[in-house]
């Protein structure tokens, strides 16, 4: 299995950079993380998951970074430092203000790497977008995928251009199975992959089961098996929702810690996105395009 860089190399960040982004009400900031050398460095700009910040998925970062990405990571209005909640009447359209701190991102990101004095080592032409959770969805849509409506018609087309490849981690699946919780306060989660032509790899957790859907771990697949070639999908046999602690170490919601298991992902995402982006397929050759784990522990399958 590929392998990544271990946090402690030489990388650097830099944060609060602010973001123009007109009319959402609290001002968009990131943090960028690179390695220490380098030049030509592929970008990956990365969504977090419901209530996380900029600050937040250390462990996956410093890890891409030392590897030789360059990591942005928006703050979006979710995060619990804007302490907007389920009831709060902004809720029912972050999804959309997500997707556009995403675009935001992405069209400002010369000047973003420019106040981060990383815009001579950076490669515009290499960008991904990866996300977990609610984060992967945001990506997922960045990628191409769609919402559908209460009638099933899939709504506008929030594909960026300059993405040209991307991970979803934990991604949520179709909503035909929603819980009526999550069909009353979360209707967006109704995505329709069928669109999500982009080249992806899907990261699913052998034993992440949803509150939001009566569905087991598979509803995690959705994305890899219902969105067109080019595909990955990678399934960690033991790994619940945090993947074994990719937001931080011995954070409140990790129910699985499990830092090989951080490791690995880390490592598989960086492998995957190098030969997606065009740099060295060597790793991900290497794994094979379907693979199993000697202890069962993972499989890798693609189309």
């Amino acid at each position: 299995m590929p392998s990544c860089p271990a946090p402690g190399q030489q990388i650097v960040s830099v944060k609060p950079l602010t973001v123009p982004a007109p009319g959402r009400g609290i001002g968009l900031q990131v943090k960028v993380t690179a390695p220490q050398p380098g030049r030509s460095l592929p970008v990956i700009v990365f969504s977090h998951g419901n209530a996380w910040s900029l600050d937040g998925y250390g462990p996956l970062v410093d890890r891409w970074a030392a590897a030789g990405f360059i990591v942005v990571q928006p703050t979006h209005l979710d995060s619990r430092r804007n302490a907007i909640g389920w009831d709060d009447p902004r809720f029912a359209t972050i999804w959309r203000v997500r997707i556009a701190d995403l675009h935001a991102v992405l069209d400002n990101l010369g000047d973003i790497l420019a106040q981060a004095g990383l815009e001579a080592r950076a490669d515009p032409k290499r960008i991904a977008v990866v996300g977990h959770s609610w984060g992967a969805q945001t990506a997922g849509a960045v990628l191409g995928a769609r919402v559908l409506d209460a009638d099933g018609v899939a709504g506008e087309d929030f594909s960026h251009s300059a993405v040209s490849a991307g991970v979803l981690i934990a991604a949520t699946g179709t909503g035909d199975t929603l819980t009526p919780f999550a069909a009353e306060n979360l209707p967006f989660m109704k995505p329709d992959f069928s669109t999500m032509a982009a080249p992806a790899l899907i990261v699913a957790g052998g034993k992440d089961q949803s509150q939001l859907s009566t569905r087991g771990p598979e509803w995690f697949t959705d994305a890899y098996r219902l969105s067109p070639a080019p595909k990955s999908l990678l399934t960690i046999a033991e790994a619940e929702h945090t993947m074994g602690g990719i937001a931080g170490e011995r954070v409140a919601e990790t129910t699985d810690e499990d830092p090989a298991r951080v490791a690995l992902l880390a490592g598989t995402v960086s492998a995957y996105l190098r030969t997606a982006l065009g740099l060295d397929d060597a790793e991900w050759t290497a794994s094979g395009s379907t693979a199993v784990g000697g202890d069962g522990a993972w499989s890798i399958a693609s189309k």
